[in-house]
């Protein structure tokens, strides 16, 4: 079952323990029983969801413009990674000037 927040204009906040079908009802104040409406104080917690499933979201969570730090960016480009490696990929090429060309991937393609 779910926790949900509660206010009491008196006391302060609460949480209780409810299911998911009363989650809507108010609740009586545990110290001065008056009746309290339901809140949404903090934003929801992940700790019942997978590591990987909470790092994804996390990720996608992220703003898209926010750089990453010199920690994260050496962390996701260890040696061996597919963007940084020292080996070559076989499907490009690099012409004189720098520039890289795909002559084995799509032959019939035109580079722009």
């Amino acid at each position: 079952m779910p926790v949900y927040e509660y206010l009491c204009d008196g006391c302060g906040p609460f949480t209780d323990v409810r299911p998911m079908a009363e989650c809507d009802a108010p609740l009586d104040c545990p110290q001065c029983e008056r009746s309290s409406p339901r809140v949404i104080l903090t934003a929801p917690n992940f700790f019942c969801m997978p590591s990987d499933k909470r790092r994804a979201h996390a990720t996608n969570e992220r703003s898209a413009n926010a750089p990453k730090t010199l920690g994260e960016y050496k962390a996701s480009h260890a040696p061996g990674c597919g963007c940084c490696s020292a080996k070559p990929s076989r499907l490009m090429k690099k012409t004189r000037s720098g520039a890289k060309s795909f002559p084995t991937a799509r032959p019939w393609m035109i580079s722009h």
